[in-house]
């Protein structure tokens, strides 16, 4: 109850209050602030997945200056010899508001990164995008197989049936892929898995569905049990390490994030930047209250 308090009574603090919460888990709020932390990453053997924050919009001009502010990233990130790709969340093109203008503008992007040879992850939003964003990754996988992936939500009831309904996109000679997570938007018990447990064991059967079905995944969790399971899976299915790596989001578990990569598995970070990171931190917190713990202690940690 107290982080729920927490949580709801934070987007009314002062922005300066809130940033010392989330100055541990954005990169900063420029592009420069974005590449310096990249750069740190893959001097350590990192590679990163620039994000740009600002999701559900509410016109059409935002949509198209995020278009922008992307193609500028991926041209910057190339001209700084970064390794990282590029998260994509369709609400912050206008899915919400015209999903064939928010197709127009992430093919834009997905053209661009792909003259690069590089690479775009659709993100996964909560459930109401859910149809819209598998329609869209069918539609840009369609033109660009090799560049555009996509998120799937373990907590979601749908996930293993919505697997399945994809697989006639993988092929062997371009294997599909995916960052599969648990699942962070607040949904009802009805299309979504509560229990800790539950979310665990569908999150692993879906991933030794991916394993089995020779597609490209990236495991994204900070949940040791969880690593454990997928190194059995690993071991089990005998899995390339090209065919998989583990993913993290920045800040988060850095002792774990470096067993790991010593342990010589790839390892990819999300970094997400921008001037919008007072709206992504206060909405993170609502649609996850257990980290207000980590704004109370964030008030006792100095610099």
């Amino acid at each position: 109850m107290f982080n729920k308090f927490i949580a709801s009574i934070l987007p009314y603090f002062p922005k300066k209050f809130v940033w010392i919460f989330s100055r541990a888990y954005i990169s900063g709020v420029t592009m420069a602030d974005a590449i310096r932390v990249s750069k740190e990453l893959n001097a350590q053997g990192i590679r990163v997945t620039l994000d740009v924050l600002g999701e559900f919009i509410k016109s059409l001009d935002e949509a198209e200056a995020n278009k922008q502010e992307y193609l500028e990233l991926i041209e910057e990130t190339q001209k700084q010899g970064i390794n990282g790709n590029y998260s994509l969340k369709p609400t912050s093109f206008g899915l919400l508001i015209d999903k064939e203008v928010c197709y127009r503008l992430m093919r834009e992007i997905v053209a661009k990164a792909a003259s690069y040879n590089n690479f775009c992850r659709i993100d996964m939003e909560d459930s109401p995008c859910t149809d819209l964003e598998i329609e869209l990754y069918r539609r840009l996988h369609a033109e660009f197989p090799r560049n555009v992936g996509l998120v799937i939500q373990a907590y979601l009831r749908r996930t293993y049936r919505d697997l399945e309904n994809m697989l006639d996109m993988n092929t062997p000679e371009i294997p599909m892929s995916y960052r599969l997570c648990k699942g962070i938007y607040v949904e009802p018990a009805e299309i979504a898995y509560k229990k800790y447990e539950e979310i665990n064991q569908h999150f692993l059967e879906d991933l030794e569905f991916m394993f089995r079905n020779k597609i490209h995944v990236g495991i994204a969790t900070h949940d040791k049990p969880l690593i454990d399971g997928a190194y059995r899976l690993i071991e089990k299915y005998n899995v390339p390490r090209h065919m998989y790596e583990f993913q993290m989001l920045y800040g988060v578990t850095p002792k774990l994030r470096q067993s790991i990569v010593d342990a010589g598995h790839g390892m990819r970070v999300y970094v997400p930047f921008g001037e919008k990171w007072f709206g992504y931190s206060t909405r993170r917190l609502k649609e996850n209250p257990k980290m207000a713990s980590h704004i109370i202690r964030a008030l006792f940690v100095k610099g």
